[in-house]
């Protein structure tokens, strides 16, 4: 895939769903994969030219793992390729959740706090909106969790307001595949950064992402239809379109 069907496939469901308004400082939470790299070339694209003016700013929660800083240090130099101003939060949360707490499933605890400190860092900079780098497969995902382990038909929301906060949560990459965004980062030689949490690869959305794939394996085109379902499902919380 390349920059322009990313961006037009972003720009699709920003126009979708109302995400981008004049004056926005928007907030990308950049966490060295290849999601949050590939999201925020495509809105530092779609800045030059989408009729809604706005701004950016590239945003890391330092887990505070040892080396990360160094890890880091491309993707500040990727920042200012794209003319997007960069900050690093330091954070105790690695401390936190596998030392003094020693979590046994720490990845909801671990979100938690990353959100918040993100979202915090997002106000002192004076953005009013959070994009994060979910993609079709991420919502696919989620539905399936939410079903085996909520008993729920749920996927989050392209849109969500914190009212807490007083930010909005969009999701401009909601229209993209993951295997695109794999293509992309790998064509464009993104500064993917390896996370260096020692539970990477042991999660239930782990479990989940490769249940997907052997169902859709069996099944041909399972994916792509259960992503269907979500679109059209009437998901409580979720907007209306707003380009129909």
């Amino acid at each position: 895939m390349n920059l322009q069907r990313l961006m037009s496939l972003t720009r699709k469901a920003i126009d979708d769903y109302g995400m981008i308004r004049d004056g926005d400082v928007i907030a990308v939470g950049v966490s060295g994969g290849k999601d949050s790299l590939t999201l925020l070339s495509a809105l530092a694209g779609l800045r030059r030219f989408y009729p809604h003016k706005f701004d950016l700013e590239a945003i890391t929660v330092d887990m505070g793992f040892e080396g990360t800083s160094d890890g880091l240090l491309p993707i500040k130099r990727f920042c200012d390729d794209l003319s997007v101003r960069y900050t690093v939060v330091p954070s105790q949360i690695a401390e936190i959740v596998f030392e003094d707490r020693q979590e046994k499933n720490p990845c909801s605890l671990c979100a938690k706090l990353r959100k918040g400190a993100l979202n915090t860092a997002a106000k002192s900079l004076v953005c009013n909106k959070v994009a994060y780098g979910h993609h079709k497969n991420d919502m696919v995902e989620t539905m399936m969790l939410s079903l085996i382990y909520e008993s729920r038909f749920y996927c989050f929301s392209p849109v969500t307001y914190l009212d807490r906060m007083d930010l909005t949560v969009i999701r401009p990459m909601m229209y993209v595949d993951e295997a695109d965004i794999k293509g992309f980062a790998g064509a464009n030689r993104l500064p993917v950064f390896k996370n260096p949490c020692p539970s990477d690869g042991n999660t239930r959305r782990e479990y989940v992402k490769q249940l997907i794939n052997e169902l859709n394996h069996e099944n041909p085109g399972c994916r792509d239809r259960m992503y269907s379902a979500i679109l059209r499902g009437n998901i409580p919380g979720w907007p209306p379109k707003t380009n129909l």
